[in-house]
């Protein structure tokens, strides 16, 4: 029988690792991501999960250890935020490109300069193209379940690829919210042992992190691509699966609420989704036909289930905690790709950058606006919480 704790995001993903049951721990403490790490080293200790736990020197020997360990055929684990993430990046294009399943989490968190501590997405978001999968979670509970969800992912034979798993910083990582935790015998029944089958073995060696020449290059990164390809099928089954056995699933890349017959839609990423959600109620009670699109995944791209959801709309928002800077926000690049075929009117808006609060009126300003317009605008780069000439 499942329980229930009142605990934090971070605390929330330490039990999904728990639950996950990694042999190996690599931990580096960065705010906000520490509590993860903590409270880990507090089940270790305890004797509740049998884990190596290894306090590492730095970020980058945090990932490169748990990379060594995870080709040796041990689940692994790590999590780190920021700056942390950004000395880490090196080693995520060797883990990506070696098709190490790695599961890490991230806390969202701004990256200097100026310094700051809050939260945004500029951090992950900048790792698009390293070749992990990415996705996002909305609450504490989503928190937990897509910690699990991830080692089914990453270990699968089709997709062999790291997953990053993005929290929101001090909006979720230190939030506390009342949590179901899944009972330890199903979550065994939906996430089996881990069996990496090109492990290294000395009575069977193999050459793994190799280099390669120019005409073999290309065939090892399309393999890469393909694989991330191939994971938007197993990420829907995954997910699927989980919400037969757990008893709770998420949609799959995205998640759509009242896009059916909505005109006009703000597409959303983490925390922020919750709050947008609440506006679309309000609005619908009024008459207003507005919905929100929760992208969950960043990679791979949910292109399709984004064309489909938005097919009848009049207008869209892109709503995101990130600048590509001298150009736009790297979502709405994104969305902007999947829709290049579209005659839909877009606008982007850029906000919670710092750490900033996104207010419930400034979402309300949002859908007033996008409402409004019925041609394309010649500056569709809105930003909130700063008076731009």
């Amino acid at each position: 029988m499942s329980d229930r704790q009142f605990v934090s995001g971070d605390e929330a993903v330490a039990i999904g690792v728990k639950l996950a049951n990694p042999k190996v721990i690599a931990a580096y403490p960065i705010t906000p991501q520490t509590i993860v790490v903590e409270r880990l080293a507090d089940m270790v200790e305890a004797g509740e999960l049998e884990s190596e736990y290894m306090y590492v020197e730095s970020e980058h020997s945090a990932i490169a250890a748990v990379m060594g360990a995870s080709v040796l055929g041990a689940r692994t684990f790590t999590a780190t935020s920021s700056q942390g993430l950004l000395y880490m990046a090196e080693v995520l294009y060797y883990a990506a490109g070696g098709r190490v399943p790695l599961v890490m989490m991230n806390a969202n968190r701004s990256v200097a300069l100026p310094w700051s501590i809050f939260g945004d997405q500029r951090d992950s978001l900048s790792q698009l193209d390293s070749g992990w999968i990415q996705v996002y979670v909305e609450d504490a509970q989503e928190s937990l379940d897509m910690i699990v969800q991830a080692y089914a992912i990453a270990e699968h034979e089709k997709v062999l690829t790291p997953v990053m798993v993005n929290l929101d910083g001090f909006i979720l990582t230190h939030t506390y919210e009342s949590v179901e935790i899944p009972d330890q015998e199903d979550v065994n029944k939906f996430l089996p042992d881990f069996d990496l089958k090109q492990k290294m073995d000395l009575e069977n060696p193999k050459n793994l992190f190799f280099t390669s020449a120019p005409q073999h290059n290309i065939g090892f990164k399309y393999q890469q691509h393909k694989a991330l390809l191939d994971s938007k099928e197993i990420i829907n089954q995954v997910d699927a699966r989980y919400k037969e056995i757990i008893g709770r699933g998420y949609g799959g890349l995205v998640d759509a609420y009242f896009c059916e017959d909505a005109e006009h839609i703000i597409l959303t990423l983490g925390s922020i989704t919750g709050l947008v959600r609440d506006v679309v109620d309000e609005l619908r009670d009024k008459g207003k036909k507005v919905g929100v699109l929760k992208i969950r995944y960043m990679r791979p791209f949910p292109e399709e289930e984004i064309r489909e959801h938005t097919k009848d709309a009049k207008s869209i928002a892109v709503l995101e905690k990130d600048i590509s800077f001298g150009y736009q926000g790297t979502v709405y690049t994104n969305v902007l790709a999947a829709l290049s075929n579209r005659n839909i009117i877009s606008l982007n808006y850029i906000a919670g950058l710092g750490g900033r609060d996104i207010k419930k009126f400034e979402i309300e300003q949002i859908f007033e606006e996008i409402s409004q317009i019925d041609s394309p605008v010649e500056n569709p780069i809105k930003f909130i919480g700063v008076e731009v000439e």
